[in-house]
């Protein structure tokens, strides 16, 4: 059955009723075979899934099956009519190159040969990591200014997004420390999209920094850059190096960024953290598999390699332009980081680098506030935070990867379903522009919780398969580590996987697609709430074989670990099925795809602009998906799609993913080292328990551990140390720092050993230890005075307040409404947002300083929010101030148009109001549309003298013509940007004007009004 398919969503499920109880494992069980220092084969294929392993190795090395380019680059897929997250099978990702590594370290363990592993990051190296020229104005980035704010807007239809320079953006802490440690600003990361074959035309060809045109090589691309609603049938395609060769006037650059300045010659890459993480993941296994035969040195450069590559993945751990983490509710408000105060310490969707072509002298870098549960790797984060050889060189790497694992395991607890399954995610930037979370959204570390993160076309965590990629990876930190809290999430986790899987001897049935209701609690790391409200259903079913993979590999990992048959039970029963489904290339099953239907999408292009791709095809307003790309027309399986797009029937075909058949042969392969052949080296004894655990040290905000080293029958290789049960970190020493505690707090500690093999000892005897009480300051700060409401809506409440003052120094805010507190500040200002309309509020103020201490509470104030709207129709109005002063000749509302119905609403029936003061001077006024994004020609506009009333005597009233069209259901109109003046140009106050709001970006105007067919459909009139 098909589905919409969007961003880096690798695969389709395809439908089957299929019912019938797995099978317990039948295959015998056997040791590894022993393996002697010169490194001799690890293991031969000595039971049925190993030799799986090795058929599926071996068709996907087979160069007649065409998994590889010419060049020895692995492609998306084999066959090359494929539109999911790349939209040509011949590109590649840095998923595939992440899952090459991986294959390849398995390779490594069951033939002892590690030469196809290094081979796998040297080309790596040459093509998907840009190297020097091709990033060549690093040099000129400036860590104190790192990129300037463009707000990400919910559709295509709204970009360009305007350069907004008055936004303050944040302090970026790694890059200094990066040149340092690597002599170089180049950012050593895989960017995410090559056209292997060269199919558009660009030649961005690695290596050469230039756009060489059709006929070059490999050639660096990018697709997605317009908001959450652009799935792949939306996108314009662009080289990653713009030398203005292609496209229109500007190249592609203004398709996606409005500046009033000339547009310069550039490059960009983004990174997939999920990738990077995963090539660190595999090269955890390359060093532990080859330490076990004594051949870590063969791995070692391509070890140290990874460790580099999450060095720099670390820009993934912050804030999209290093803004504060928490309550981050308008782009002014927001206040910009420094230090660590930005860094949210989860893997975001992206990181993202530019800079001018040589000759320009700038450069710029940016992270990303959207976090979903799909792209978490606590393995990798282990690993780059204890295993010596995997983490990163510079200073800070270590103790941001240390507390990234904490961070991950309590987001994956904090999203965790009633029923198991791992809701979507958090945002530190609501909408992509600092908005304000709808009322009542939980929060984790103060980031809005969002169902959907990214992207919504379809719904991110819609699909099961990102269940499947992160379980797993949960359930290999487990195997590794014995984690409790690991352990936890997959007791429920795959209580509930198994209970919607079925299977039989030659099929089975997994979910496919799910459904969300209800919500997570808001975090508490000292006391997690139940999530009773948040639930998972199963709308429906497939047998995508590569999700199939990774979910095997979750019951392998976690069934090795904890002893839990049935799990291990139902992994050899969906391998199995698997099994009767190869063919000469590898394992696959047809596909039908409703969704290429999408081939005649139009794909959004602002009016007026018009430019060429490198073959040719026009790209102007109302072109398709298929227009920009004619070269599809050539492709021998087209004439199934045509027919199709005829009226025929659903096109089937049969893909060949790299990823996925990849995925195949390591999830035999694991089944065969873990529950037939044991574990890789066979070793089954824990470690003694350590002794002698003691303190050797507190401050006001860590504690210092030492302990006498355990012993084991083949090596202990590090120690697990737990602050009573939670997992405070790991070691390869006898020695261990808990940092980020609470003064004058008691914490207690045990520690355990592992070994190579992931046996964990018993506990230490537990040691108890109490922090310092700090900086001995106890006088707390005054009362702030002068509390005063600046500001109300619908729904929020805006407050200022004189500083307080303090021995030391006042560090913040906390704001309460009533008894509740309703947030928090450095500044001597906050909005309190998601509030009732017609509702009175009442608020104080307390200050607070380094030490904790705590003022008084200041004089109490009571606002009312505003009645909100009336009408009760379908389409409500959204307000920006493009204008910074008040008290010019000017009012310029920026305005966008939300239809909030069921069906489409043509808009030369829509009429918005904007209510001002005129003021002295002249009565006749002229007015302007600066730009609209559904085209200057098609909106009106004109001033009209009304009864005075509060805070309006005019009012700006804007319109459509009928080539505005109609406007779908859940859509918006994109930016309108509009002007006005007296014809004197006389100055206006428009401080007391009814409309007037001070926000610079896009927020719900119920002051502002909006009728259809003449009738108020939205706002209240003064």
């Amino acid at each position: 059955m098909a589905k919409p398919v969007s961003r880096r969503r690798f695969a389709t499920a395809v439908g089957g009723a299929l019912i019938a109880a797995a099978a317990a494992p039948t295959v015998a069980r056997s040791a590894s075979a022993p393996t002697d220092g010169n490194a001799a084969p690890a293991a031969a294929a000595t039971d049925a899934y190993t030799q799986q392993f090795l058929t599926q190795y071996n068709k996907i090395k087979d160069p007649a099956n065409g998994y590889f380019s010419k060049d020895g680059i692995p492609y998306h897929c084999v066959e090359t009519l494929i539109v999911e997250a790349p939209d040509h099978g011949h590109q590649t990702t840095s998923e595939a190159f992440s899952f090459w590594f991986w294959l390849e370290a398995t390779y490594g363990r069951v033939s002892g040969d590690w030469t196809a592993f290094n081979n796998a990051w040297t080309t790596a190296e040459h093509y998907i990591i840009p190297q020097h020229v091709d990033q060549p104005s690093n040099s000129s980035y400036n860590a104190s200014s790192p990129a300037t704010y463009a707000p990400e807007w919910p559709d295509p239809s709204s970009y360009p997004s305007p350069l907004d320079s008055s936004v303050s953006v944040g302090q970026d802490p790694l890059a200094g420390e990066l040149t340092s440690t690597y002599g170089t600003s180049d950012i050593y990361g895989m960017h995410w999209l090559m056209d292997v074959d060269n199919v558009y035309g660009y030649g961005n060809t690695p290596g050469t920094g230039a756009e060489n045109g059709p006929g070059a090589g490999p050639s660096y691309i990018n697709s997605y850059q317009r908001g959450a609603q652009e799935s792949v049938w939306e996108t314009i395609p662009q080289p990653c190096t713009d030398l203005m060769k292609y496209g229109g006037t500007n190249g592609y650059l203004d398709l996606f960024v409005k500046q009033s300045d000339a547009y310069a010659k550039q490059w960009k890459y983004t990174n997939a953290p999920d990738a990077d993480s995963r090539a660190v993941q595999a090269a955890y296994w390359a060093l532990r598999w080859a330490t076990a035969q004594g051949a870590q040195g063969q791995v070692a450069p391509s070890v140290q390699k990874a460790a580099k590559m999450g060095d720099f993945l670390r820009y993934a751990l912050f804030d999209k332009y290093f803004k504060q983490i928490g309550s981050c509710t308008s782009p002014t408000g927001c206040s910009p980081g420094s230090g660590r105060s930005s860094e949210h310490y989860l893997l975001a969707w992206y990181y993202a680098w530019g800079g001018a072509e040589p000759g320009g002298g700038w450069a710029w870098r940016i992270g990303d506030g959207a976090s979903h549960q799909g792209y978490q790797n606590p393995l990798a984060a282990y690993a780059m935070s204890t295993v010596a050889s995997l983490t990163p060189t510079s200073p800070t790497a270590q103790s941001d990867w240390s507390k990234s694992l904490t961070r991950q395991l309590e987001f994956y607890r904090w999203l965790q379903s009633a029923e198991g399954a791992i809701a979507g995610g958090c945002t530190n930037s609501w909408n992509g522009a600092y908005g304000t979370p709808p009322a009542g959204t939980p929060t984790f570390y103060g980031m809005a919780y969002d169902w959907e993160p990214v992207y919504h076309d379809p719904p991110s965590n819609n699909w099961f398969g990102m269940q499947a990629w992160s379980m797993e990876r949960v359930a290999e930190y487990y195997y590794v580590t014995g984690d409790a809290t690991a352990k936890t999430l997959l007791d429920k986790w795959v209580k509930w996987a198994s209970s919607v899987t079925t299977v039989t001897a030659t099929g089975f049935q997994i979910p496919s697609d799910l459904s969300w209701t209800g919500q997570p609690d808001t975090w508490s790391s000292t006391s997690p709430g139940s999530n009773a409200g948040l639930h998972v259903s199963v709308t429906d079913y497939g047998n995508d074989v590569g999700v199939c993979a990774a979910y095997v590999k979750t019951l392998t990992y976690y069934a090795a670990k904890s002893g839990d048959t049935a799990s291990a039970g139902l992994a050899k029963s969906l391998l199995d099925a698997m099994a009767t489904m190869a063919d000469s290339k590898g394992i696959s099953v047809p596909e039908t795809r409703k969704d290429y239907n999408r081939f005649g999408d139009t794909v959004y292009v602002p009016s007026g602009w018009s430019g060429k791709m490198p073959n040719g095809d026009a790209i102007k307003p109302g072109v398709t998906f298929l227009d920009i790309r004619s070269w599809y027309k050539s492709d021998p399986d087209f004439p199934k799609v045509q027919a199709y797009l005829n009226g025929g029937a659903v096109p089937s075909f049969t893909y060949h993913r790299f990823w996925a058949q990849a995925d195949i042969a390591m999830a035999f392969a694991v089944y065969g080292e873990l529950i037939v052949g044991g574990t890789s080296s066979g070793d089954t004894t824990a470690p003694s328990a350590p002794t002698g655990l003691k303190v050797s040290g507190t401050t006001s905000s860590t504690v210092s551990l030492t302990w006498t080293a355990a012993t084991d029958n083949v090596a202990v290789t590090g120690y697990n140390v737990y602050r009573g049960s939670t997992l405070a970190g790991s070691s390869t020493t006898t020695s261990f720092t808990d940092t980020g505690l609470a003064g004058s707090a008691q914490y207690s500690y045990t520690v355990k050993a592992f070994d190579a093999a992931g046996n964990l000892s018993a506990a230490s005897s537990a040691v108890t230890a109490t922090t310092t009480a700090g900086s001995g300051d106890t006088t707390p700060p005054s009362a702030p005075t002068n509390l005063a409401v600046s500001g109300t809506t619908a729904t929020g409440v805006s407050l200022t307040w004189t500083a307080a003052t303090d021995n030391v120094g006042v560090t913040g805010y906390d704001v309460y409404r009533g008894s509740t507190l309703a947030g928090s500040s450095t500044t001597t200002s906050f909005t309190d947002s998601g509030l009732t309309a017609a509702t009175q509020y009442s608020y104080t103020v307390k200050a607070k300083d380094a030490a904790g201490n705590v003022s008084a509470a200041s004089g109490a104030v009571t606002a009312t929010t505003l009645s909100g709207s009336t009408g009760g129709g379908s389409v409500k109005v959204q307000y920006k101030n493009n204008d910074s002063s008040p008290s010019d000749n000017q009012i310029k509302p920026g305005l966008q148009l939300v239809n909030t119905g069921t069906s489409a609403l043509t808009l030369s029936t829509v009429t918005v109001r904007y209510w001002f003061t005129g003021e002295s001077g002249a009565s006749t006024y002229s007015t302007y549309i600066d730009y609209a994004a559904l085209g200057s020609s098609n909106v009106t506009t004109k001033v009209v003298s009304t009864t005075a009333r509060t805070g309006a005597d005019h009012y700006l009233e804007i319109g459509f013509t009928s080539g505005a069209g109609s406007l779908a259901a859940g859509k918006n109109t994109g930016d309108i940007q509009t002007r006005l003046n007296k014809t004197d140009w006389s100055n206006f106050n428009e401080a007391n004007d009814y409309s007037y709001g001070t926000n610079t970006s896009y927020a719900d105007a119920p002051k502002i009004t909006v009728y259809v067919n003449g009738t108020l459909a939205y706002g209240t009139e003064p």
